[in-house]
């Protein structure tokens, strides 16, 4: 998957403006990343990605960057 279309998944998980994600923003500032942004993320990440992420791994992470690496983006 390409960064872009990784970002625009993550953008339509927590119902974010189209394009208003970088790889710099962070996790925390974003309205939509909460506990239901978690668990959706797990999904995808199952579905699309093929990786089963730890939910420990996935709260650690502070910025779409942090995501990316763990998904190996």
């Amino acid at each position: 998957m390409e960064k872009t279309e990784f970002l625009r998944n993550l953008e339509d998980l927590i119902e974010a403006n189209p394009g208003s994600l970088t790889e710099k923003s962070v996790l925390a500032d974003a309205a939509g990343w909460n506990s239901m942004a978690v668990m959706g993320f797990i999904a995808f990440a199952d579905e699309d990605l093929g990786i089963a992420p730890a939910p420990k791994a996935i709260m650690a992470c502070r910025t779409v960057a942090d995501l990316m690496a763990l998904a190996g983006i």
